[in-house]
């Protein structure tokens, strides 16, 4: 008997006792694991992830957490060659695990990547600015986004055993959230095989991750107003998940990406000798035959003008005639199986619903060439294309979730806008043109109904990922029919697992709580400039007020001449005086910032390495000839680098005037070094 898959569960592996049920090989129907999770302990999962993996995650820093991805990816690429040698037996050519296994890795890249780009080295993120909320500043108030004290539940789908894992495994954890991962049973293997990998790593917190391998059984009873379950797959069973008393009064959180319709465009303005009609063929046959078009993203309904769908039905049927399907083992294999023999027989009766209003002009559900492969025991099935009647409506209401598109035809721009809506919410469509009018129009017209537009054509071509190909810093989901959930989209996938709250306190209080220094707090002067202090040193509200300086018109017309900005409001007094913002010559904003620099700066060599930038830089009164300026510089926000021997240093500048009014506010950004 072949091997029964085990659950990961409260820091070891489970073993059901019974036999399990089988799950086969998609292209010999040969018996490949079995499985089972009758007898798992559900609920010390969840408190395991909760008492265990919850603080062990939260104590470190969303720097930490990166660091932690960024090791865990580079550990599974390199042994990734395992992974591509179990993930034929999904049915899975080489090109389709790439997309799983590859794009999978590569979002923990990318997560970990912004992570540490993006969120501060820290345990909070501040959301949007400060808000005054009383006349003299005593009183303010800040957004922040803190961790959750939950568990984050995945229910995956079968056609990305590792993809769809990684993908809410890594803002989750970014998040400083524990997953649970309960993939679909048909190819949970591959998931088994991966999550064994990272659990042996040691790489990721204990408790951080637990695996189901089998049913859920009555998990979500288990979760609570904290928690938040992920959840890939059909419309019918997200159904059931909404209606669970959890979700309705329990305060889980439930995302759900399910159907989705989705399609791809082609513009009135493409002729077949453009290139972009030719864009239009490859794409619409990838999305068919990339993992057998078992995608949620793939393309179901081909949207053409009436003038030329002759022309596209010949060169789509011309290039999926070059489609050998067969046992992905075979390397001259274009497209493999699918994932079961049940999942094949699901798209046959999608087919056969379809046609109720189309015909099939390519391919047959029942028959058609393989190069190699039992046509019996494997779950093949050759590439279907059908043409819709005019009016049809099973093209906006069947989504065959196979290797499946139907061609609809159109006479006008707001038809072929009205024709993608009739899809009732879709995660992409795809829109080829050439035309700038009509891709604003039809982007306008979709984007109510899609998570996703791409627009393609000549000129982006070659640097596209092409319509199906979820990317890890723009959002993934889609209103309506596709779940109305979403996922990805950078930092935003985080932040969604985070709880923001709206803080009112005093400067001093809300500086503490955010580690950030807040105007009005405290400001420390001493006798050590803070540019003399290295990061160890220096503390939040460390300041330096400068001496005053003049600035002359010598000044600003030697800032004119040597900058050659001989902007008016500089440079000619009568047409200055008639600037009703100005009344007179002005000096330059930049004029202003430079001197100020020259107020706060420390010059000597010391722990300040370098000036990076300048943020949020606002110009607030103009600065005349013989105004005094002088500068109040204050340590702000301190975040030191794990991967390097310096930090960075983010500074408040206020500028002000001989009247103390501020004339420019900004902040700036240094590396500092740690010792």
């Amino acid at each position: 008997m072949s091997t029964l898959l085990e659950s990961y569960a409260a820091g070891g592996w489970f073993r059901a006792a019974d036999e399990g049920q089988p799950l086969l090989d998609a292209a010999t129907g040969e018996e490949v694991a079995r499985i089972s999770s009758r007898g798992l302990d559900l609920a010390a999962m969840v408190g395991y992830a909760r008492d265990t993996g919850g603080p062990a995650l939260r104590s470190l820093t969303f720097h930490e957490r990166a660091s932690a991805l960024k090791a865990l990816a580079k550990h599974l690429m390199a042994g990734k060659d395992e992974f591509y040698a179990l993930s034929v037996r999904t049915g899975a050519t080489v090109r389709d695990t790439a997309v799983d296994v590859d794009g999978g890795i590569g979002t923990l890249f990318s997560f970990a990547s912004k992570g540490t780009r993006e969120l501060p080295n820290d345990t909070i993120v501040l959301d949007g600015s400060l808000e005054r909320l009383g006349k003299t500043g005593a009183f303010v108030g800040q957004h922040i986004w803190t961790s959750r004290p939950g568990v984050a539940v995945q229910i995956n789908a079968f056609n990305f055993p590792v993809w769809g894992m990684l993908e809410k495994l890594a803002p989750a954890f970014l998040a400083g959230l524990p997953t649970i991962v309960k993939p679909a049973s048909q190819t949970a293997y591959l998931t088994e095989l991966v999550v064994r990998r990272i659990i042996e790593s040691g790489l990721l917190p204990e408790g951080s991750l637990q695996l189901i391998s089998g049913s859920a059984g009555s998990l979500l009873d288990e979760l609570t107003m904290q928690d938040s379950v992920a959840f890939t797959g059909s419309a019918h069973t997200a159904g059931i998940l909404r209606r669970h008393p959890g979700v309705i009064d329990g305060g889980v959180r439930l995302g759900v990406e399910a159907d989705s319709l989705n399609c791809s465009i082609l513009g009135p303005d493409v002729r077949t000798e453009d290139p972009e009609f030719d864009l239009f063929i490859k794409g619409v046959v990838a999305e068919m035959t990339v993992k057998a078009g078992q995608k949620c993203t793939a393309i179901r309904r081909v949207i053409v003008p009436s003038r030329i769908a002759g022309q596209v039905e010949d060169a789509l049927a011309a290039r999926l005639a070059k489609i050998t399907v067969g046992d992905p083992r075979n390397a001259e294999v274009r497209m493999g199986a699918l994932a079961s023999l049940g999942q094949r027989d699901e798209v046959r009766k999608a087919v056969e619903a379809l046609r109720a209003s189309s015909e099939i002009i390519v391919g047959d559900p029942y028959g058609g060439t393989l190069l190699d492969g039992d046509a019996e025991r494997g779950a093949f099935l050759t590439p279907l294309l059908l043409r819709a009647a005019k009016g049809a409506v099973e093209p906006h209401n069947v989504e065959p979730f196979g290797p499946v598109s139907t061609v609809i035809t159109y006479d006008g721009v707001d038809e072929a806008v009205a024709l993608a809506a009739r899809g009732k919410g879709s995660l992409v469509a795809s829109v080829v043109t050439h035309d700038p009018d009509v891709a604003r129009s039809v982007v306008l017209g979709l984007a109510p109904w899609h998570g996703r537009v791409l627009l393609l054509d000549r000129d982006d071509a070659k640097e596209s990922t092409g319509h199906g190909s979820p990317l890890p810093m723009l959002v993934h989901g889609g209103p309506g029919r596709a779940g109305g959930g979403e996922e990805l989209g950078g930092i935003r996938a985080v932040l969604h697992h985070m709880q923001r709250t709206a803080v009112q306190a005093s400067p001093d209080l809300l500086t503490a709580v955010t580690g950030q220094w807040t105007t009005g707090a405290a400001q420390r002067v001493e006798e050590i400039h803070p540019f003399r202090k290295s990061l160890a040193e220096l503390r939040i509200g460390d300041t330096v007020k400068s001496a005053t300086r003049t600035v002359t018109l010598a000044d600003i017309e030697h800032f004119a001449e040597f900058t050659g900005d001989t902007f008016y409001a500089h440079t000619d007094a009568e047409a200055a005086a008639r600037n009703p913002l100005f009344g007179g010559i002005v000096a330059h904003g930049y004029l202003v910032v430079s001197l100020a620099a020259g107020l706060f700066v420390e010059p000597s060599p010391g722990p300040v390495l370098a000036n990076y930038g300048v943020d949020n830089l606002r110009f607030l009164t103009p600065v005349k000839a013989d105004d005094t300026i002088a500068v109040t510089l204050t340590v702000k926000q301190i975040k030191p680098r794990n991967s390097a021997d310096y930090g960075e240093v983010r500074w408040d500048a206020v500028v002000t005037n001989q009247d103390g009014a501020p004339v420019a506010t900004y902040d700036v950004l240094t590396l500092v070094a740690k010792n």
